[in-house]
């Protein structure tokens, strides 16, 4: 091919023996990361005692901040800024942001959700995030989260990733009984209240007056001896059904991961990495961890909550300058991921603008469906800002669209960043199976993002 001529650089082709190592030895960590963090308050609990290693101290509004210093605001345990103020004059330099979301797509337990039905007791739920719901069935689940008891105490739940932990599940219909689901639309096969889970079948035969008799009943026992529940302590509860099963790599050649919450911890992950592993200290920088970007962003601890642009206040009034001038001279990188190319299903892509696997990390410059509809669409000048940037550092990197024109399409968090008139761009790592409850990246763009994260920061 021509030298005048583009052409994608698969890392895996070019890297190495030192190159291999790292990105493998990065993966592990990263593996761990996914382990331990499959529900937003998981993932701001274990960033928040690694940023505590890395000498970041928590964050008080009206604290004036200087050169050097450290900090982190954890916002309701759902939402987590880190901040590093550096040397440059931030109304000149502005700050260095990489946002991106540690919720996933997942099902949610309805407030009220247990009740029994023929010998089995069930539990509603209401699915959380754009999920194909016929892929949450007949899967193992576990069940995380955090219960707001009626004294006033937090109770924290984890169970069904221990190794002698049940599990739950939603059941589907076997295959000899499935005629006339098989006729439905693929989206209609489950519908949302079709998504019950199974809690147990066990009925309370202790129980002294018959009517309670129940496997119901024999739950709520198992709950307050264990737990010090009671039904209506689920009122105040946030309890979510996750893939029980952990993150693990994907062929002979290991090359991939198969794991549960990929979109979007595989952006967060080398987000917050790559500012505690980065040396520089001449700009000033802040990861956000942000939660709600599945459902719209919203709330108080999504991207559009003004607690984003509080701290940047404070940030700015520490140092005598407007937000505005601060915001003005910002810069960020959307971190987000994007649909990988699937040589099983080529049809939704357009080939020349796809983000392939183990090519690197994905700059996605507009997202939206249709004519680009709810996208910020970066300028031409901040992708070649980027363009030079990466290529000076080493980074290989690629472009991609969320599939052919008119398909369908996806948003990010980069439109609300760029309404704060901060340059922004969505840049991540090629999905296969996105929104699944099992998904797969490559090692190799999981390491690229961290690299391009680092040139970013430096």
């Amino acid at each position: 091919m021509s030298e005048l001529a583009y052409k994608r650089t698969n890392v895996y082709e070019v890297a190495d023996e030192k190159l291999m190592k790292e990105i493998f030895d990065y993966a592990e960590g990263y593996k761990v990361f996914l382990d331990e963090g499959k529900t937003e308050r998981e993932v701001c609990a274990f960033v928040e005692a690694e940023a505590k290693k890395q000498g970041y101290v928590p964050f008080e509004f009206g604290t004036k901040l200087k050169a050097g210093d450290k900090v982190y605001y954890n916002n309701r345990g759902k939402n987590i800024y880190l901040i590093k103020v550096g040397k440059a004059d931030v109304a000149k330099d502005g700050i260095r942001i990489l946002a991106s979301h540690i919720d996933s797509p997942r099902i949610d337990l309805k407030q009220v959700p247990l009740y029994e039905s023929e010998g089995i007791a069930f539990g509603k739920t209401h699915y959380y995030g754009g999920i194909r719901k016929y892929q949450w069935a007949t899967i193992p689940l576990a069940l995380h989260g955090t219960v707001a008891l009626a004294d006033g105490s937090k109770l924290n739940v984890k169970i069904g990733e221990g190794e002698n932990d049940p599990v739950f599940y939603i059941s589907d219909l076997l295959p000899h009984l499935a005629a006339k689901q098989n006729v439905k639309p693929l989206g209609e096969a489950l519908g949302g209240e079709d998504l019950n889970i199974w809690f147990g079948n066990i009925p309370y035969t202790a129980a002294k007056d018959e009517k309670d008799k129940t496997v119901k009943e024999n739950l709520l026992r198992i709950l307050n001896e264990k737990y010090g529940m009671k039904e209506a302590d689920f009122l105040s509860a946030e309890l979510s059904l996750v893939p029980a099963y952990n993150a693990k790599d994907i062929g002979f050649d290991r090359g991939l991961i198969g794991a549960y919450g990929h979109d979007d911890r595989v952006c967060s992950y080398p987000a917050y990495t790559a500012l505690f592993d980065e040396a520089s200290d001449e700009h000033t920088v802040m990861v956000v961890l942000a939660d709600k970007e599945e459902i719209g962003s919203e709330g108080t601890t999504g991207m559009q909550c003004a607690i984003f642009t509080d701290l940047i206040n404070e940030i700015a009034s520490s140092f005598g300058v407007t937000s505005a001038a601060v915001r003005a001279k910002s810069k960020c990188l959307s971190a987000d991921v994007n649909a990988g190319y699937d040589p099983n299903f080529p049809d939704v892509c357009e080939k020349l603008n796809s983000a392939y696997v183990s090519h690197g990390a994905g700059i996605t410059k507009f997202t939206g469906a249709r004519g680009k509809s709810g996208s910020s669409d970066a300028d031409a000048e901040y992708v070649g800002y980027l363009r030079k940037l990466f290529d000076e550092n080493g980074v290989i990197w690629q472009t991609g669209e969320l599939g052919r024109v008119d398909v369908g399409g996806g948003g990010t968090v980069a439109k609300f960043i760029a309404n704060m008139n901060i340059d922004t761009i969505d840049i991540g790592v090629p999905v296969i199976s996105m929104h699944a409850p099992y998904e797969v990246i490559s090692k190799a763009d999981l390491y690229e993002e961290y690299l391009a994260f680092r040139a970013f920061i430096k």
